[in-house]
């Protein structure tokens, strides 16, 4: 059974409507293409930096990109 984490996110909606695709989205934040879908698909929590970087990217705040899922 795969590990779940409590804490969601909305970054494939996020990099779907700016038109991203998953290697895109990891140049841009530094990060691999894994790992992007592993934070997609709620199997790895990014690092703070990281979330910050998204959240800049997508020009949002943290909180609409992140969130908590009891």
């Amino acid at each position: 059974m795969a590990k779940t984490f409590p804490i969601a996110n909305r970054v494939k909606t996020l990099r779907e409507n700016a038109g991203l695709t998953q290697s895109e989205l990891g140049e841009a934040i530094g990060v691999t293409r894994q790992t992007v879908a592993a934070i997609e698909q709620c199997r790895y929590s990014p690092s703070l930096e990281t979330a910050f970087r998204l959240a800049r990217l997508f020009e949002t705040d943290i909180n609409a990109v992140f969130y908590w899922n009891e």
